[in-house]
């Protein structure tokens, strides 16, 4: 695995900077898989730390760095290689097996351990504030507010990052953890993200926190909802996705930023030299998926197309543009026009499918021209095509493929839509789902069987 030590924000008082790095540090030893705990006789405890008012803003701030620059990592580059969104260009022995995917994927593999294990740090972090501010902020309700539903957002996320690539995970940290399937790690993060809408609701966040935690690019109520949106559709539950959707402001911005300090992930693995990554030409889609004329080939891509014989295989691979082209480029927490399509799918799937109020949902992304609070701009004619059920959710992928690239979400649309599978195919996806890591089963009794592909 790599692991990356976070520098402290400058934006947090001096105390909170000098704890923050341990804070980070000390979440990453959380699961009997991955102990790297070490002691610094010079710093402050865990224990002292989240005592105070300005520890628990510090791991606030400190829960949502180690969510977006390690565990974002392995959710859109790991997925979005057996989605076939990027490719593995390199000759090391991990990159190289998770590009081929089916059969040759191990459970040693050190993406794929990533994407299960930095998801399981980030819970970890989330369980300590959850635990912690309910009595060191008792005197202050908007405050633990948006300290709570902040760490029940990140712990979310991160059990939701953890079904995207595996049958089965657990709810929580700590040794030898029992595994449920994937339905109850969604139906878990869906549970706290109504606890965070509660808690938002109840007791809207104090100045302070927002000044010092949240900053001014990261609306956390809008996030919540359009998570509870996002992973609503991905269980399953249509009706709670379409109501979660409308909840969100779609003429704001959200999202992560980065530095020098912490940069953007993607980036480092897509466009430094030595990379191990580069994105494929057309968004790794099949042609008849994608049109000639769409506004995001440009957004995201740039570069000559280049013919690529890595692995047995010729493919063309481009460069990164759009919210990967620098190393401090903001990667959005999610896109208004996820929204739209979370609408879309939704009425599409209800029991008595409304084709009309998709169909202006799906119109809206692709006519798209200008307006969009990132630039994600289709600047498509209207849909022509047949208005029946089976070919307006054919077109609500296409559009989710291009508007969403690289946000970690293809893997799992693959799978519910159906599209093309292994071991039969593997132009659209090479995995269903991952093999549990090694170090996992050597240190868990409770790791499942491996799936077969």
């Amino acid at each position: 695995m790599n692991f990356r030590f976070l520098r402290p924000s400058s934006c947090l008082p001096a105390g909170a900077r000098r704890g923050l790095a341990l804070l980070l540090l000390s979440g990453l030893g959380l699961l009997g898989a991955c102990q790297l705990d070490l002691p610094n006789p010079n710093a402050a405890t865990d224990e002292q730390t989240l005592t105070t008012r300005e520890g628990v803003f510090a791991l606030s701030v400190g829960l949502r760095q180690l969510y977006s620059t390690a565990a974002l990592e392995p959710i859109i580059l790991t997925t979005g290689t057996s989605s076939r969104e990027v490719k593995g260009i390199t000759t090391f022995f991990n990159v190289t097996e998770l590009e081929q995917g089916g059969a040759n994927l191990s459970p040693s593999n050190a993406n794929t351990s990533a994407l299960f294990a930095r998801n399981y740090r980030v819970v970890g972090v989330a369980d300590r504030l959850i635990a912690a501010a309910p009595t060191v902020l008792a005197a202050d309700a908007p405050a633990r507010s948006g300290v709570l539903a902040h760490a029940y957002l990140f712990k979310a996320a991160a059990l939701a990052g953890v079904a995207l690539g595996f049958e089965q995970g657990p709810l929580t940290t700590g040794t030898a953890p029992g595994f449920v399937p994937r339905q109850q790690l969604l139906g878990q993060a869906i549970s706290l993200l109504d606890q965070a809408v509660q808690e938002l609701t109840a007791n809207p966040p104090s100045a302070e926190f927002t000044t010092q935690v949240l900053g001014t690019d990261f609306s956390l109520l809008n996030t919540v909802q359009a998570y509870r949106a996002r992973f609503n559709l991905m269980a399953g539950n249509y009706a709670a996705a379409l109501t979660a959707a409308n909840q969100v402001t779609l003429t704001v911005r959200s999202g992560f930023t980065y530095s020098a300090q912490n940069p953007n992930p993607v980036y480092q693995f897509t466009a430094l030299p030595g990379t191990n990554f580069r994105p494929r030409d057309r968004f790794g889609l099949p042609a008849s998926l994608v049109e000639a004329g769409d506004g995001r080939l440009a957004f995201y891509l740039t570069g000559p197309v280049v013919v690529d014989a890595n692995n047995g295989s010729t493919d063309n691979i481009r460069t990164l543009a759009g919210f990967f082209g620098t190393i401090n480029s903001p990667i959005p927490a999610y896109l208004p026009d996820e929204m739209r399509l979370i609408r879309a799918e939704a009425n599409l799937r209800a029991a008595t499918p409304n084709t009309a109020a998709a169909l202006l949902d799906i119109n809206a992304v692709r006519t798209q021209a200008s307006g969009d609070p990132w630039g994600v701009h289709a600047n498509l004619p209207a849909y022509s095509g047949p208005v029946t059920v089976p070919d307006l959710l054919l077109e609500v992928y296409k559009q989710r493929s291009a508007e969403l690239y690289l946000s970690g979400l293809r893997l799992d649309d693959s799978r519910r839509f159906g599209r093309p599978a292994p071991p039969t195919s593997l132009t659209e996806r090479t995995r269903n789902f991952y093999p549990y890591p090694q170090q996992e089963r050597v240190n868990n009794s409770n790791t499942p069987a491996d799936p077969a592909i």
